[in-house]
């Protein structure tokens, strides 16, 4: 019944541009500008503004940001726990999009001055195998949908200034923050009942690989009760907006435990306990 909600409760999120109070251009690009230069870059709308809005500003923004990062190749669900929820301010995830050159590959070395306040998440990736997920209402559904899950040690950068006042709009209208993010390989999961299970009780276990020190460790359940519940949400959003999910496609299922700030000479392993062969991908910053 989670994943019924979900949905529903997705497709009230249905805007278009002439229901919104889009930003303009000048302000758009200014922002584009500013965080291609790692410049603190003021939110396109500010805070109070509708989740209609948010939408508008982030189609601007992300139809703006592929002419540097190429094409669209997924989607992200932000602010999927309750510990990132509570950071914002927030009782419901966010809709984000993810652009080719965004994705990195394990082991990247990531300069943390690249971008204004940078951060680094667990998180977990879903390769779409079928568009019959578009129609899925629960895990188990959605599972028979897809090709396997990836490991992804998100890289996200809330790019305003500290002072700005963040809400779910304006976390909408940046992108959901979406930046960069480290990718492994395609882990197959076992369908039905024993893959739904796996991915729920899996552990997302971030470490700092010189001294082995758990930095935070969540389990797959922390992401909206399980995290293939992220998915059935995105397709509502994309349904929603006359749009679904293909076969390719990745959505990020968003935080798997809370956002840490990224320090420079520190490297971090994302281990995920629980699913086939134990998986890992790494990530140094400078």
């Amino acid at each position: 019944m989670i994943g019924l909600a979900l949905a529903v409760g997705a497709a009230l999120l249905h805007v278009t541009a002439a229901q919104a109070a889009c930003p303009d251009t000048a302000t758009v690009d200014t922002f584009v500008a500013d965080r291609a230069a790692a410049r603190p870059a003021a939110p396109p709308i500010a805070a109070g503004a509708s989740l209609e809005d948010g939408f508008c500003a982030q189609a601007m923004v992300v139809e703006r940001l592929t002419k540097d990062l190429g094409p669209i190749v997924g989607y992200k669900a932000g602010l999927t726990s309750p510990p990132a929820q509570k950071a914002f301010g927030v009782t419901e995830p966010v809709f984000g999009t993810l652009l080719r050159d965004m994705i990195l590959k394990p082991g990247a070395s990531v300069r943390a001055a690249d971008a204004v306040r940078a951060l680094f998440e667990a998180d977990l990736i879903v390769e779409i195998g079928d568009t019959a997920v578009n129609d899925a209402t629960t895990p188990a559904e959605v599972l028979a949908s897809v090709r396997g899950v990836r490991p992804f040690l998100e890289l996200p950068a809330l790019v305003a200034p500290a002072e700005t006042r963040f809400d779910g709009p304006v976390i909408t209208a940046i992108n959901v923050g979406a930046w960069r993010g480290v990718m492994g390989d395609l882990i197959e999961i076992p369908k039905g009942d024993a893959g739904v299970s796996m991915l729920a009780d899996f552990t997302a276990r971030l470490s700092d690989e010189a001294t082995g020190e758990t930095i935070s460790a969540a389990p797959g359940r922390a992401v909206l009760g399980h995290p293939l519940n992220a998915v059935i949400w995105i397709a509502g959003v994309l349904k929603a907006q006359g749009k679904a999910l293909k076969p390719g496609d990745l959505v990020s299922v968003g935080s798997i435990g809370p956002l840490n700030p990224m320090k420079p000479g520190l490297s971090v392993r994302l281990t995920y306990d629980g699913l086939p062969g134990t998986p890992s991908v790494t990530a140094s910053f400078r």
